[in-house]
């Protein structure tokens, strides 16, 4: 089984940048990708971004959220298997809960956008933004 823990959340600014991380633990060679939602009060669960790893031991292939790409890095430390989503320029309307998810199930997910195709999640990091 694979677990994933979310950290790096916090309260920033308007303007700010801020690293959210993913740490993966348990059978991590079968994790297809990793994706990170999420979710503000009152709000549906959001895609974010995500990277597939395609079977590989490092690096991988980002997909991003149309609306968000500008803004958002979703990058794989190599060493270490860590996720991680970067965000800059951030807004009020980036408060959110933010989720790590992995795919341990799908080779090819033609729903990566979508939270229902993700086996595996993580409780949540809170990232608040004040203006």
């Amino acid at each position: 089984q694979v677990q994933v823990v979310e950290s790096g959340g916090g309260s920033v600014q308007a303007g700010d940048s801020l690293r959210l991380s993913c740490t993966p633990s348990g059978v991590i060679f079968s994790i297809k990708a990793v994706a990170w939602f999420r979710q503000a009060p009152g709000e549906e669960r959001e895609f974010v971004g995500g990277i597939r790893w395609n079977g590989r031991w490092s690096g991988g292939d980002p997909y991003y959220a149309d609306s968000l790409k500008n803004r958002v890095t979703v990058s794989r430390e190599n060493s270490k298997n860590t996720v991680y989503l970067e965000m800059s320029r951030l807004k009020p309307e980036d408060t959110a809960v933010y989720y790590c998810a992995a795919d341990t199930q799908h080779d090819i997910n033609q729903y990566e956008a979508k939270d229902w195709s993700y086996d595996v999640w993580g409780l949540g990091t809170q990232v608040t933004v004040s203006s």
